[in-house]
């Protein structure tokens, strides 16, 4: 998918119009949304292992690609749109926080992770999401991001977006 991505990049930038490329985070709101599965299992089980991600959210996405379509100095740039990097623990320690849970996280290998996501996901979307997890461990995720020089103010910090989700 990266390759295709970058393919996509490559043909903007080579169309000779105006153009200013977002490249998203990984999205934080699928693992919000899978809290009942992580409260099923106990904990968060996948192969990013002490790993940063830098993850983002849709509305903060939202406010900078409408900053990107807006602002005619940003033209000819890339921008790595993401939110401070944190580890699977520190996303426990977040989830706990925001839903009373007490989840751990646990780091499996590669090609078990990939099998736990094909199981559920389906053989197409498992290794995708595998691959996501293993580019994690690997720091593939891990920058700062360009999110205030699109915006002009930082990205929401994760105790604000966290504590916004407490019951």
């Amino acid at each position: 998918m990266v390759q295709s991505n970058r393919q996509t990049e490559a043909d903007i930038k080579a169309s000779g119009l105006a153009w200013a490329i977002g490249r998203n985070g990984i999205y934080i709101e699928p693992d919000v949304e899978y809290i009942d599965g992580y409260k099923a299992r106990g904990e968060i089980a996948n192969s990013a292992g002490d790993g940063k991600c830098g993850y983002t959210t849709r509305s903060e996405l939202a406010y900078a690609y409408a900053a990107l379509l807006t602002k005619d100095d940003l033209n000819g740039g890339t921008f790595d749109l993401n939110g401070t990097p944190i580890t699977q623990d520190a996303l426990a320690g977040y989830l706990n926080s925001a839903f009373g849970t007490n989840l751990s996280y646990r780091e499996v290998t590669a090609e078990e992770f990939v099998a736990d996501r094909s199981a559920e996901l389906g053989d197409f979307i498992g290794p995708i999401i595998g691959g996501i997890y293993e580019g994690i461990r690997k720091g593939v995720y891990d920058r700062p991001g360009d999110y205030a020089a699109v915006t002009g103010r930082p990205h929401q910090s994760w105790d604000d977006y966290f504590t916004a989700l407490s019951v």
